[in-house]
């Protein structure tokens, strides 16, 4: 089970928050309906998806709408959640959709003041699997920050790169990464995987493949490969935020075994 600091998590939520809603004003009538990383998703999309994430954690029923048939992005019971409030919310101005989201918002934020360290530490179901509510709420702060980072690259509105939110995005990805490295990537066991990330989301983080692969505080040896790419792109290719494109490019310098550090940049993405 995840401990997870209660005020650390609520300033990061108010903070992702406010971002969004910052870069909400900042966008034109045309951004709305532009397309996005997600598949099937416009910029509309992605604030639908959000409110109805946030609003579904005060409450809120499920809308009962009838979803169009063919939707290949849809894979599993959480896909049709998401689907059913962006459908919901497709045919109504976008207006409405920040108003609606604005007071969803302004009920969580009640709701989070309430809550100590103890309610952070109860137990709770997230998309990780049963964990803490605090893991819950670290996840939503990474989800959110990924949808406003799907909107900025959609409307060429770059940012959103320095303060808390994007450490605890971080902290969210690195507990996940040994999955990602073990499981989706292949590699397998006496390797060891160096991140070195670079830019305003800076860190090491080094993965050693045992009996299984785990985030270690250091490794006891010279890495197997060493990844050196900048934080931000870092987490692009673990969201599978790349479509087809090819992760091996200029933007990352491999060191040591090269072959298994484009196999571990083919092979991390770990979020559907």
């Amino acid at each position: 089970m995840t401990t997870v600091d209660r005020d650390h998590i609520v300033a990061a939520l108010d903070e992702v928050w406010d971002g969004l809603a910052n870069l909400a004003a900042d966008l034109a009538a045309d951004d709305w309906h532009r397309p996005t990383a997600c598949p099937g998703w416009t910029v509309k999309d992605q604030y639908a998806h959000v409110l109805g994430t946030e609003a579904s954690l005060t409450g809120a029923p499920t809308p009962e709408v009838a979803l169009p048939a063919g939707l290949s992005h849809v894979r599993n019971d959480m896909g049709l959640f998401n689907e059913t409030w962006i459908e919901h919310y497709r045919p109504r101005p976008v207006p409405d959709l920040l108003a609606d989201l604005g007071e969803a918002l302004i009920t969580r934020r009640a709701a989070l003041a309430t809550m100590d360290q103890a309610a952070f530490d109860e137990p709770a179901e997230t998309p990780a699997g049963p964990d803490t509510y605090g893991r819950l709420m670290r996840v939503r702060v990474m989800d959110q920050w990924f949808h406003e980072q799907d909107v900025r690259e959609a409307t060429g509105h770059p940012g959103g790169l320095e303060g808390l939110v994007p450490q605890v995005v971080l902290d969210e990805v690195t507990a996940a990464l040994g999955y990602a490295v073990g499981k989706k990537a292949g590699v397998g066991a006496g390797a060891s995987v160096r991140f070195e990330l670079t830019g305003p989301i800076a860190r090491r983080i080094d993965v050693e493949v045992t009996d299984r692969a785990r985030v270690v505080d250091g490794l006891r040896g010279t890495p197997t490969v060493t990844l050196t790419l900048p934080g931000d792109r870092f987490l692009r290719i673990a969201g599978g935020r790349l479509g087809d494109a090819d992760p091996v490019d200029g933007s990352v310098e491999i060191s040591g075994d090269r072959a298994l550090g484009e196999q571990v940049l083919r092979g991390m993405a770990y979020m559907i």
